[in-house]
């Protein structure tokens, strides 16, 4: 599964900890996604929610991509990565 990022950033505070949010496209897929990743201490045990980017799209288009977040730690890793080289 192929991704461009186009955005991503990350804010810290005390009451939310780590919070990323990453706009990405996906090769094929019609609609951009944004994933939203939470941590209380930015080192591990993240927690994430995937939404559509602008619009809404197709259902089985963004579980696709749910699954890979969920299964493939590589995969994931790479937003982390992103939002954490976006912090405020």
């Amino acid at each position: 599964m192929k991704v461009n990022i186009t955005r991503a950033n990350m804010t810290h505070d005390e009451e939310s900890g780590y919070v990323g949010i990453v706009l990405f496209e996906v090769e094929g897929h019609k609609q951009p996604y944004e994933v939203t990743i939470q941590s209380n201490n930015g080192r591990n045990n993240w927690s994430y929610a995937i939404n559509f980017g602008a619009q809404s799209g197709s259902e089985e288009e963004i579980q696709t991509v749910d699954e890979r977040l969920e299964e493939d730690d590589a995969f994931f890793e790479q937003f982390v990565i992103a939002a954490k080289a976006g912090m405020a």
